[in-house]
C-alpha cells in the first residue's frame, strides 16, 4: 500500500486527506481493521517511536496511551501490585503477560486523559493484552503484530470499527524530516538521540547516588518527553509515567500539571479511595470521573445530597485536606524529567511535594546554581543531560 486515503484531516472540513511516502515506496503499515483518522495516525506513529525507544532502553515490553499527539501514559512491563490492579480495573486473578502489564500501567496512570486514546505496543499483541484493551474506550492500537486470538478480540471492538494497525518494526525513516506550515516547507534532522546511561552520567548535585531503578525511571521520563508536545515535564515511578504535563508555555505550569496528575495517581491508592462504595453497574468512565472529583477540590459535586446517590450505595466521608496531605507525604523516590532546563527553583520546590528524589534536565540556565542548591537542600540527585528535547 503506497497511500492511505483518509476521511478528512484534523477537522471534517479539511479535505482531501491522505498519508503517503514521498519517494513512492510502500507505507510501513497495514490496516488490519477499521478506518484510521488523521489524528489517530499522528498518535500511532509518535506512540510507536516512544515504545520502540522504551524497549531498546530497558529491554522490556512497553506501551503508551496517546491523546492529541501527546502521551497520557507510558510504561514498561513490570508486574502489578494488587493495589495497582485495583486502581487500573484489572481483575485480581487476571493472567498478565509483561506486555499486558505495560499496557495496564500506561492506560491506568491517568485514566481521565486516556479516555478515547490510541494505544501503541512495542511487541506482538497477545491475548492477555487484548483482553485488557477490550473493555476500555479507545480509538485504536498499533503494534508490530497480533496473535490470531488477540486480533479477533480487537476486531470486535466498537461494533467492528476498532482501528488495528500493524507496523513494520524494521522500518527506518529517512534521516531528514519535512513538514509544511502555511505553504512553507520546514526541514530538519530526525530526532534520533539515544536516551542511555551516558546521557545520564553528569550528576551535578551533592547526592550522586542514583540506583539502577531510578536511572531506569529517568530514562522512561526522558523518552516519554521526547514524543510529548513541548513544553513538557514527566513524573515517573516504578517504570511508568504517573504524570505528564504537556504543551504548556510556562515550565512551572508543566511541573504543576504533571505533579497534580502524579498526586492523583497516588491518592487513588489510599484505602479511603480504594474502599469507595460504588453501586453495582456503574461503568468504568463514571467511576473514574467520580474518583477524580472525590479526591479534588470540588468533592461536594459528587458528595452532595442528590449527587452521591447516583454512584454510591452510601454517602462517603469527605477526604479531608489533612488526610490527603498525610497520604501524599508517603510518596517517595519519584523521578522527574524536563524537556528543557528548569529556569527557576520553584520547579524543584513543586516536584518535591510529589515525592521527587531524582531529576534529569538539560541544564544551561543562568540560574542553574539556584536549581542545584534547591536540589541539595532536599537531598535530591540531579543530572544535566546537556541536550534539549523539544517536540512540535
Amino acid at each position: 500500500m503506497k497511500e492511505l486515503l483518509l476521511k478528512y484531516g484534523c477537522n471534517p472540513n479539511q479535505k482531501p486527506s491522505r498519508i503517503y511516502m514521498n519517494d513512492g515506496s510502500e507505507l510501513p503499515i497495514r490496516v488490519l481493521n477499521g478506518r484510521p483518522g488523521y489524528i489517530n495516525l499522528l498518535d500511532a506513529f509518535n506512540g510507536w517511536q516512544l515504545v520502540r525507544d522504551l524497549k531498546k532502553a530497558t529491554g522490556l515490553p512497553a506501551a503508551t496511551s496517546f491523546k492529541h499527539v501527546s502521551p497520557a501514559g507510558a510504561a514498561i512491563g513490570l508486574p502489578l501490585t494488587d493495589v495497582l490492579k485495583k486502581i487500573y480495573w484489572v481483575k485480581e486473578d487476571a493472567v498478565l503477560s509483561p506486555l499486558a502489564c505495560a499496557y495496564a500501567r500506561a492506560r491506568g496512570a491517568d485514566r481521565m486523559s486516556s479516555f478515547g486514546d490510541f494505544i501503541s505496543l512495542s511487541d506482538v499483541c497477545d491475548i492477555e493484552t487484548a483482553m485488557l484493551i477490550k473493555p476500555e474506550v479507545s480509538d485504536g492500537v498499533i503494534a508490530p503484530g497480533y496473535t490470531d486470538e488477540a486480533l479477533e478480540i480487537l476486531k470486535n471492538k466498537k461494533k467492528g470499527n476498532y482501528v488495528v494497525i500493524e507496523i513494520d518494526e524494521n522500518f527506518v525513516p529517512e534521516p531528514l524530516e519535512h513538514k509544511q506550515v502555511f505553504g512553507v516547507t520546514f526541514e530538519q534532522g530526525r530526532q534520533d538521540l539515544a536516551i542511555d546511561d551516558e546521557l545520564l552520567s553528569n550528576c551535578v548535585t551533592k547526592n550522586n547516588n542514583i540506583p539502577p531503578e531510578a536511572l531506569r525511571d529517568l530514562k522512561v521520563a526522558l523518552i516519554t518527553l521526547k514524543y510529548t508536545q513541548s513544553n513538557s515535564v514527566c513524573f515517573v515511578k516504578d517504570g511508568q509515567a504517573i504524570g505528564v504535563g504537556a504543551g504548556q508555555q510556562s515550565r512551572v505550569h508543566c511541573t504543576r500539571l504533571a505533579g497534580s496528575k502524579a498526586d492523583n495517581w497516588w491518592l487513588r491508592q489510599c484505602p479511603k479511595v480504594l474502599d469507595l462504595p460504588f453501586k453495582e453497574g456503574i461503568g468504568r468512565a463514571e467511576r473514574d470521573n467520580a474518583i477524580d472529583v472525590y479526591i479534588g477540590p470540588e468533592y461536594m459535586d459528587v458528595l452532595a445530597d442528590g449527587a452521591w446517590q447516583n454512584v454510591f450505595t452510601e454517602q462517603p466521608e469527605i477526604f479531608t485536606a489533612e488526610e490527603k496531605s498525610a497520604w501524599l507525604e508517603k510518596m517517595e523516590d519519584v523521578a522527574v524529567g524536563s524537556d528543557a532546563f528548569f529556569p527557576f527553583s520553584d520547579n524543584i520546590e513543586r516536584a518535591r511535594k510529589s515525592g521527587v528524589k531524582y531529576v534529569a534536565e538539560p541544564g544551561g540556565s543562568i540560574r542553574d546554581d539556584a536549581v542545584i542548591e534547591c536540589c541539595d537542600k532536599y537531598g535530591m540527585a540531579m543530572v544535566f543531560t546537556g541536550i534539549r528535547l523539544f517536540h512540535h
